[in-house]
């Protein structure tokens, strides 16, 4: 939260107050994604007058501000930065209704803007509303921001509470990951609508009027305005608050990173685990609420002297016949051009079909569980490891980073073998591109379902030799398992050489360019 709206309308007016009098003097920058202000009340020949630094780190996966009391400028590999702003007075400090922004203001109508949006961090110098200079030149739109439409007026009301369907998070966009987990955790525990109202007015209440916690969660510091997590220190002021957690952030060796991340990694494992065994158990228990295709069958065999055959149809489009399972008539509808013998058969084919997904899914749940207690295992075994060697030894031996792990295409991507074939399978996205761009050649070939988001699939090519039709057919059923066509009874998948698949400059992660493909039609197959 220490880029969070709420923390930066805390940190505006307690900053003015250390920036009120001084000029920017400098602005510089000595490593990527990196930047430094410094303002002092005067210029001397070797250093600065009661100087106050502020260092902000700007990168994709990480942002925010640091107040330090000492710079050290590198000789070298150091770039200044905003020079036609120096000596400019400060005149002011603000931040912005509902967004993460914040402004130093300066003389002759010049600010300077602090942008932390996700993944998108920037710094500005404003001209007046123009933006006419940007330290990452690579966002491309921020030279079309206007500082007057920064601002984001939203009605948070109960009416318009309301009107949300009693979502917070249309009306509170700016809470945050911290903010709505703790949510999470309450709101389900207030009935009424009133009541999750009145706890949201006390959670806008703690963040208006904040202490400082840094503290733990999910195995990294994080600063937060409400008391979460496993809390190590409590501030009164934003700038120690922000301060202390940058040296803690930082201040993680390399052991802590890897075994947070590692941990982290398998907690994720673990709720998608439990995540697929609630939907599978929904799935099951709404089967055994309704009527099953085999008791259909069995009631129209039973029942057959009893289905009218109108002149011109072997069938009515529906009957209603006496079910002896729940003692009750049940309404059952019928294909007309086939008669109720054949009706009935058909219904007994679904069932077929209905048993052998039935014992899929709890083939499905009985992997997760085993899945569950597994990471459990490792978990409590992560825990108990103290040294980076041991940390880094079990992980490579338990192949626990499977999905981010740089060492080769088995721990990379799903590996089967079919006939003396390699068949690699992409896992997400991210990793689609890496098999794709980075380990594929051009005479593999290359299989993905048709139209619909899902694993690329490559099987690698064998000097000399041809790929078999059986290969090629049970690559397209696991492109086709491995996509969102899994549970269509028939898939289209396309099949062509790696050579006539391109990514151009600018696609999405996952997303290439087709030049030349075949299709063939497959039932998707685990």
């Amino acid at each position: 939260m220490h880029t969070n709206y709420y923390f930066l309308r805390q940190l505006a007016p307690v900053l003015q107050t250390h920036l009120h009098g001084l000029t920017f003097m400098e602005c510089f920058s000595q490593e990527r994604d990196e930047l430094v202000l410094v303002f002092a009340q005067a210029r001397g020949k070797n250093n600065y007058y009661k100087p106050f630094y502020i260092k902000a780190t700007l990168k994709p996966d990480f942002s925010g501000l640091l107040f330090p009391d000492v710079v050290q400028r590198a000789r070298t590999n150091s770039v200044d930065l905003f020079e036609h702003l120096y000596d400019k007075p400060v005149t002011g400090v603000r931040s912005f209704l509902n967004e993460r922004c914040l402004a130093i203001e300066l003389a002759d109508g010049h600010t300077f803007l602090f942008k932390f949006f996700g993944n998108r961090p920037n710094f500005l110098a404003f001209n007046g509303d123009v933006a006419e200079d940007v330290f990452n030149q690579k966002l491309q739109t921020d030279h079309q921001l206007r500082l007057s439409a920064i601002d984001r007026p939203i009605d948070q009301s109960f009416a318009a509470f309301e009107q949300a369907g009693y979502d917070h998070r249309k009306l509170f966009p700016t809470f945050g990951k911290v903010v709505n987990a703790y949510l999470a955790a309450h709101l389900p525990a207030r009935e009424t609508p009133a009541d999750k109202w009145a706890l949201l007015q006390e959670v806008v209440g703690l963040l208006e009027q904040p202490r400082y916690y840094l503290t733990n969660i999910d195995y990294q510091p994080t600063l937060s305005l409400l008391p979460v997590g496993n809390i190590i220190r409590e501030f009164d002021e934003p700038i120690e608050a922000t301060n202390r957690f940058f040296i803690s952030y930082a201040g993680q060796n390399f052991f802590e990173k890897e075994k947070g991340e590692v941990l982290r990694l398998l907690e994720k494992r673990l709720k998608r685990a439990n995540a697929q065994i609630d939907a599978n158990m929904q799935r099951l228990i709404g089967r055994e609420e309704n009527i099953k295709n085999e008791e259909v069958a069995n009631i129209l065999m039973a029942n057959l002297h009893d289905i009218p055959e109108p002149p011109g149809q072997r069938s009515p489009d529906q009957v209603t016949l006496y079910d002896f399972y729940r003692d009750q008539p049940v309404t059952i509808k019928l294909k007309t051009d086939q008669t109720p013998q054949k009706n009935a058969e058909l219904f007994y084919r679904k069932a077929k079909n209905e048993k052998k997904e039935e014992e899929h899914l709890q083939q499905q749940i009985t992997n997760r569980e085993q899945e569950i207690a597994l990471i459990g295992q490792h978990i409590a075994a992560l825990n108990e490891i103290t040294g980076l060697k041991n940390l880094r030894k079990y992980i490579k031996q338990n192949a626990l980073l499977t999905d981010s792990s740089a060492d080769g295409p088995a721990e990379l991507f799903k590996e089967i073998k079919y006939e003396g074939f390699t068949i690699l399978i992409g896992r997400n996205a991210k990793n689609n591109d890496l098999l794709t761009q980075r380990y594929s050649f051009k005479e593999d070939l290359w299989l993905h379902a048709r139209d619909v988001s899902g694993s690329h699939v490559l099987v690698k090519y064998q000097a000399g030799k041809t790929f078999p039709k059986t290969v090629i057919e049970r690559a397209a059923e696991l492109a086709a398992w491995y996509s969102k066509r899994k549970n269509d009874s028939l898939c289209p998948v396309i099949v062509t050489p790696k050579k006539f698949v391109r990514k151009p400059k600018g696609l999405a992660e996952g997303q290439v360019v087709i030049d030349k493909e075949e299709v063939v039609l497959v039932v998707p197959k685990a």
